[in-house]
């Protein structure tokens, strides 16, 4: 197997069609395209966007230098959940999905923005689909949030969806900004 595009001298250039080349070698697809194996889809430190890229490991790390990328939304938004829900007793937000299987993440979140909503304590891990329904139905009475998970669907899977989850709470935070209810900062 030859070297991997990315090693040698750092010297990149662009070929056409869009193709990265260093020392003279020429990429398998398009910059960006996606394609297995190609350097859109490699780890840190390699090409992801035509132009220059870092030519040393000490450089500028491709993915972090568009700010504002899915990624970083994604994380943001997670770190935002994680904030809004700590200290409420059963929930630990670490991700998209198994975090959110009990209902009680959802409920904790709304609580968190509607206290006289409803009594947090009273609520239960195991019942899930009361927690469910309770916690869409407050976010749709409150803030007017589409209805984008079906209770049924929630407790049929044991593990969440992570992207029908992460999906909601992107429409449940678009809802509170809407309302008024969390500040962003203006660009």
């Amino acid at each position: 197997m030859g070297r991997p595009l990315w090693a040698g001298t750092g010297q990149w250039g662009r070929a056409p069609l869009g193709r990265a080349v260093a020392d003279g070698e020429a990429a398998a697809a398009p910059v960006g395209s996606g394609a297995r194996g190609s350097p859109a889809r490699r780890g840190c430190g390699e090409p992801t966007a035509p132009g220059p890229v870092c030519s040393t490991a000490t450089g500028p790390v491709p993915h972090l230098r568009r700010a504002g990328g899915p990624a970083t939304v994604k994380a943001m938004l997670l770190e935002w959940c994680r904030s809004r829900t700590r200290g409420y007793q059963h929930v630990d937000v670490q991700n998209f999905s198994g975090s959110w299987g009990s209902g009680l993440a959802f409920c904790a979140l709304l609580h968190s923005f509607f206290p006289d909503a409803f009594d947090y304590g009273s609520l239960e891990p195991g019942a899930r689909r009361h927690n469910f329904a309770l916690a869409f139905a407050t976010a749709e009475a409150r803030v007017g949030c589409a209805p984008l998970l079906e209770v049924e669907d929630m407790v049929r899977l044991s593990v969440p969806d992570a992207k029908c989850v992460y999906t909601y709470l992107q429409e449940l935070y678009r809802c509170l900004v809407a309302k008024g209810l969390v500040k962003t900062k203006k660009r």
